[in-house]
């Protein structure tokens, strides 16, 4: 029996015990008091009711079924302690009613039954899966994106909200969720840390402190198993760095990174953000910001980041920052929140080119962004969103860039779980020419229309390749046979190549060309509408499926049906 049964028989019997003595003694005075009083059958003679018949009798009567004298009519003592025995068990019965509907409610006893379902949950579970730890808003995108990807996730919140949350949101499959602080190694075992289906952590928390703790968990208790972790301060992210955390998202370096990216090379800039941004949603437009003087409002975590990465770029920047003693605020710093005219004014509104509003409160960003627009409305605008809620209000604003905090976690913790060779392919692509990134784009367009497309890899093994792999011992396969329709109305899959890497993983091909052929061990990298990647993945295990891409002739399998097909047509 599992420790979190025995909870939850352990209050269930220490809390209704004395309900249970109440009812038990309810009833044995009622049965002693009928077999104890003389009754007369129906022949005149004296009897007396025997246990069977009394304990029969009192148990449909306590519980108001229905009522009848058994088995001969009763005389007038037994009616009388009849109409005791009602009143009896009838404030027994409520007694023990209400003790049970306060148990039902009790905290307590709430969290040993959801502890006990959860983990009848995880040992059933036999596909793989990851462990979300913290479900906000970056952790309800992940789950969200996760299941839509045919994976598999179990929740871990403290807050008792956020799991009601996720139990009503609709899901499309059930998710396992534990209300419980997944720092505490104990939460992390319960929710299947050494299962052997667990592909992963993911820790998603509000708390550096608890995301460090939380990967240090993973890596002592199954130091295999690959951690995710977000991280907001540079000395946690070193931290984590240190004992093989597999990868560490701070969302300032990733969103500062891609500004510059954006100075550099809005080409480079729009195929990253294509390719990182959540499947589905529509196309973000290009990018170009300018290459004059900046004004930074905030410089806090978000502030320093991106003030760095504007130096690197050799631009110009005006700081504005309310509190600049606990900041490290340069000394030419402008105090003050950015909210007034008169601060803007002073930083040199009107002849910046452009402003970031970057303080950790989206009221105040809002308001800076308005404030700037209406002094000088040829600005650049960068707007930080801190909150989901208020996705509204930044779209309304009709900003340049948004650092949207959630979906840049959500996404760079995505890219490594559903598609491990997309940085790889991102860190190459900035290699390469600006003609060469637009004729990537123009073939993406060209499968996906205007809606953000699906990424993600095949492996060329014995597991998921097999009958490619034994089609590979006999003759050539390229990579354009693998991605010719396997419907007549249509001549290729709606998807591309980006990346192909060979097994011994020194040689990788950017945007391999249809004559590229495919050896043994070679991982590919696929973006395109998500609906060709199950029946690509089919043919590659199945060789029937296999033979109908390479060669459009749907062959019988089956031996009575090769006998069907080998005859020949009847004459008429």
């Amino acid at each position: 029996m599992s420790s979190t049964l025995n909870k939850v028989l352990f209050l269930f019997l220490r809390r209704m015990r004395l309900p249970l003595l109440v009812l038990t003694a309810a009833y044995s005075i009622s049965v002693i008091g009928l077999v104890l009083i003389p009754g007369i059958d129906d022949q005149g003679e004296p009897w007396r009711m025997d246990f069977f018949h009394a304990f029969y009798f009192v148990s449909y009567m306590a519980t108001t079924i229905g009522f009848g004298e058994i088995p001969y009519a009763f005389s007038e003592a037994q009616r009388m302690w009849t109409v005791f025995a009602v009143y009896l068990s009838v404030v027994a019965w409520l007694y023990a009613i209400g003790k049970l509907l306060a148990l039902l409610q009790d905290p307590a006893f709430k969290l040993a039954v959801s502890q006990h379902g959860f983990d009848r949950s995880i040992r059933r579970l036999r596909q793989p899966f990851y462990i979300v730890c913290g479900y906000g808003d970056t952790g309800a995108l992940v789950v969200r994106s996760l299941l839509k990807r045919g994976k598999f996730a179990v929740v871990i919140d403290r807050s008792e909200e956020r799991i009601t949350e996720l139990a009503l949101e609709g899901l499309p499959t059930s998710v396992p969720a534990l209300c419980g602080d997944a720092s505490v190694s104990s939460r992390l075992m319960d929710a299947g840390l050494r299962n052997y289906c667990c592909q992963g952590v993911v820790a998603l928390t509000d708390s550096d402190e608890a995301n460090l703790k939380i990967a240090i968990t993973a890596k002592l208790l199954n130091p295999e198993l690959p951690v995710y972790c977000r991280a907001e301060r540079q000395d946690t992210e070193k931290n984590l760095a240190s004992f093989g955390t597999d990868q560490v998202i701070n969302p300032f370096t990733i969103f500062a990174q891609r500004l510059g990216l954006a100075l550099r090379s809005p080409a480079h800039h729009m195929l990253h953000q294509w390719l990182n941004s959540l499947p589905g949603s529509r196309l973000p437009m290009p990018v170009e910001p300018p290459h004059g003087r900046w004004i930074l409002c905030g410089f806090g975590r978000f502030g320093k980041a991106i003030h760095g990465e504007l130096e690197q770029q050799n631009l110009n920047t005006t700081i504005i920052e309310s509190n600049p003693g606990s900041t490290d605020c340069p000394e030419d710093c402008i105090e003050g929140r950015g909210t007034e005219a008169d601060t803007l004014l002073t930083a040199g509104i009107h002849s910046a080119s452009a402003i970031v509003a970057g303080t950790n409160l989206d009221t105040h960003n809002l308001s800076i962004l308005m404030t700037a627009r209406e002094l000088n409305p040829g600005l650049f605008f960068v707007g930080r969103q801190n909150r989901e809620d208020n996705a509204l209000l930044f779209d309304a604003a009709d900003l340049g860039l948004v650092m949207r905090h959630d979906e840049i976690i959500a996404e760079a913790i995505l890219a490594h779980l559903t598609s491990p060779l997309l940085p790889l392919f991102l860190q190459r692509s900035c290699e390469q020419e600006a003609g060469w990134v637009k004729e990537v784009i123009s073939r993406i367009t060209a499968v996906v229309g205007e809606r953000v497309p699906a990424v993600w890899s095949l492996n060329l093994d014995e597991d998921t390749a097999p009958a490619l792999l034994a089609r590979l011992n006999d003759e050539t396969v390229t990579l354009g046979q693998l991605l010719k329709a396997d419907h007549p109305s249509h001549d290729r899959r709606p998807c591309i190549a980006l990346l192909l890497q060979r097994a011994e993983k020194l040689d990788v091909l950017m945007a391999p060309g249809d004559e590229t052929p495919l050896k043994h061990g070679d991982r590919i990298l696929f973006c395109g509408q998500y609906s060709s990647a199950a029946p690509m993945a089919l043919s590659l295990k199945e060789s029937h499926a296999l033979e109908f891409v390479l060669t459009g002739q749907d062959r019988p399998e089956g031996w009575i049906w090769r006998l069907l097909g080998a005859r020949p047509p009847a004459r008429l």
